[in-house]
């Protein structure tokens, strides 16, 4: 913690025990959230102007709630150069965590509005492969449902997720079925194809597991162990020599293989279009990662919001239709 950050803690803690033997006074102690309003939208501006405008409030009046809010901390937040107002330290340390309270203030009201019904927003995070694959096809049955939930879709790669700090209710985990203070519930087995061009299977050729030795593999980069558990399975070996070229999304991995660069390994139900169309070919039998899939996650204090409830057991109840028809 910067000494500014603890000072200004120690302001607020000092002016909480002043009043600790009056509950409403110790109240008082809490800026007052117009104060809030006014300070984030003018310091987001550097403007006073520009923040009336857009509170459709009067210069004076913001003016008036800073002073106010600069009385009660005890420090300047704004100064002001010829024409021009410009935050000082402390104005540009307090903006930072009055804009992350109002965010999750927001997010808050939206979420406890939400309780009145199952209606609402979902800000869901979607690996894009997935997404593309598996999830937007499937979406017109849960907006037929439930056309009272609205989903906000990020896509981003499969990686770590901080709910808080993307402002997310829920997301499609893509690796191991591990994580602590978050459900998780599983939507595919883990099973994992080998595939390849048929011009690649001919040219090299591919008869049996073993052969493999001679390829060069093809790697998603959210899942570069794939290709050690499929040679354990078939007892070929480690694979740590063979040449291999690592993508950042399926898509990519699907068309290198197509394009007969390797031999690409992937969750069979991703690759069955490709396998379909004959453009690749699957080798052998897949092969089950019993500790990797796919998962639908979200906080354990989001269990009862609506959005996610409704979504949660819409996709549990498709995951499990897919599941069957593959079977």
């Amino acid at each position: 913690m910067s000494r500014l950050a603890y000072i200004l803690k120690r302001c607020l803690i000092t002016a909480l025990m002043r009043k600790s033997n009056d509950h409403s006074g110790s109240r008082r102690a809490v800026p007052p959230l117009p104060a809030l309003v006014a300070f984030e939208a003018a310091s987001r501006h550097l403007s006073f102007t520009r923040a009336s405008e857009e509170l459709s409030l009067t210069q004076s009046a913001i003016s008036r709630q800073i002073t106010l809010l600069e009385q009660l901390l005890g420090v300047r937040l704004f100064e002001r150069i010829r024409q021009r107002v410009n935050l000082t330290p402390a104005g540009r340390f307090y903006a930072e965590q009055v804009r992350d309270v109002l965010g999750r203030l927001t997010t808050a009201t939206e979420e406890a509005i939400a309780f009145r019904g199952q209606g609402g927003i979902l800000r869901l995070r979607v690996p894009p492969t997935f997404g593309t694959r598996w999830l937007i096809p499937r979406m017109g049955r849960f907006f037929e449902r439930h056309p009272e939930v609205t989903v906000s879709f990020t896509t981003r790669l499969p990686g770590a997720i901080d709910f808080r700090r993307e402002g997310l209710d829920a997301a499609i985990h893509v690796g191991e079925a591990a994580w602590p203070g978050v459900a998780l519930h599983r939507l595919t087995a883990g099973e994992a194809v080998a595939v390849a061009a048929p011009s690649l299977i001919k040219s090299l050729p591919i008869r049996e597991p073993k052969d493999l030795r001679r390829a060069t593999l093809l790697i998603h980069r959210s899942r570069p162990e794939s290709w050690s558990k499929w040679f354990d399975a078939h007892r070929l070996g480690a694979v740590t020599a063979l040449p291999s070229l690592a993508f950042e999304q399926f898509t990519m991995v699907f068309q290198a293989a197509i394009a007969g660069l390797g031999v690409a390994i992937a969750p069979s139900f991703l690759v069955r279009p490709e396998l379909a169309s004959g453009e690749l070919a699957r080798l052998f039998e897949p092969i089950v990662e019993k500790d990797q899939g796919d998962f639908f996650v979200y906080p354990l204090e989001k269990k009862d919001f609506a959005p996610v409830a409704v979504f949660r057991d819409w996709i549990l109840r498709e995951a499990a239709i897919a599941s069957e028809t593959r079977g």
